[in-house]
């Protein structure tokens, strides 16, 4: 359950600080001005304007961990949420949660988090999911050029 707690505010804590990181403005703040946390929730900027995830990344994410059911889905944002699902061939389940933060296809445009039933996911597990849906992004992007 503490794991659970802790994948919880970790996801909420990395959502608001993603959300207030992508807020920017055409001119600069007064420089009398001091930021407070308020700031961090509050936008001046168009509300029409949306932030952009890259949909190579997004597409490949949900087609390569396709095997997991979709709990929570937020393209404005790039959050996408998972319950526990066992791959194909593998025994053990996982459940996922996936943060496209960048238009950019790029690496770090993508975080993904893992966890199991029986605690902690090795790195090499979470690394190895990271390439694959960055290669099938790739493979994507690749595709509708040659259209």
């Amino acid at each position: 359950m503490t794991i659970r707690y802790t994948l919880r505010a970790s996801v909420l804590v990395l959502g608001a600080l993603s959300l207030a990181a992508c807020g920017s403005s055409d001119s600069p703040a007064p420089a009398h001005r001091e930021s407070t946390f308020g700031d961090l929730f509050g936008s001046n900027n168009d509300p029409n304007i949306t932030l952009g995830v890259n949909k190579y990344i997004w597409n490949a994410a949900l087609e390569v961990l396709d095997f997991l059911p979709v709990q929570t889905v937020d393209p404005f944002s790039g959050l996408i949420v998972t319950g526990y699902g066992t791959p194909p061939g593998g025994g053990r389940p996982y459940r996922a949660t996936i943060h496209v933060t960048d238009p950019a296809l790029d690496a770090r445009s993508l975080k993904v988090a893992l966890e199991s039933n029986g605690g902690a996911v090795s790195p090499e597990t979470v690394k190895a999911v990271e390439d694959a849906i960055l290669t099938r992004a790739r493979q994507m992007r690749i595709a509708d050029s040659n259209l």
